[in-house]
């Protein structure tokens, strides 16, 4: 049997190097500052690139570690509404004296909560008073307010958070409906 003929390099087309994969040699033979130009352009975007990369991942790692407890921080929510929960619940004027430290167990207990959760970046969100933003709140009723503006925070059934910039829980609250006695006169007498 013979062997099949292996054929040289530079007999077989499909193994020569393409106009692209040419050396540098048989570049510049064509036009220096062309070559040169479009190197400089090549080397200019990669760097760049690299650069481009570089800062993503630097912003990538910070809101990593920024926002790495926010799972845990909104489950921890729940424990400092139990908290005020349990303290709006107890007697304010009581001579017991057991129940009077329960209470301030119960309270320096809260204040080092929320001392924690600022700690990370939690802060609460106080919206009585402030317009309604559906960004940060929701609406769970409207009720009638003479003395506020309609779309005014009038009353907050639970507590709002942010963690740094972002929103953690949104506040849950009832606006004010406005006043019923302010109605639109329209004159009809033209």
């Amino acid at each position: 049997m013979t062997e099949p003929q292996s054929k040289p390099h530079d007999e077989d087309p499909a193994l020569a190097p393409s106009p692209a994969e040419a050396t540098p040699a048989e570049v510049t033979a064509e036009d220096p500052s062309t070559t040169i130009a479009s190197l400089k352009d090549q080397v200019l975007r990669a760097l760049a690139d690299a650069e481009n990369t570089r800062r993503r991942a630097q912003k990538e790692r910070e809101e990593t570690s920024k926002y790495a407890v926010t799972n845990f921080a909104r489950d921890m929510l729940t424990v400092a509404d139990n908290f005020r929960r349990a303290l709006d619940a107890t007697p304010k004027d009581t001579n017991d004296v057991a129940l009077k430290n329960l209470i301030t167990g119960i309270e320096a207990t809260e204040r080092q909560l929320a001392a924690t959760l600022d700690r990370f970046g939690v802060k609460k969100v106080d919206p009585l008073g402030q317009m309604f933003d559906p960004n940060f709140h929701r609406v769970m009723m409207e009720v009638d307010s003479p003395d506020a503006p309609a779309g005014t925070i009038v009353q907050v059934l639970q507590s709002g958070y942010v963690i740094h910039d972002r929103l953690l829980r949104e506040a849950l609250v009832a606006v004010s409906k406005g006043s019923s006695q302010t109605t639109q006169h329209i004159d009809t007498s033209a």
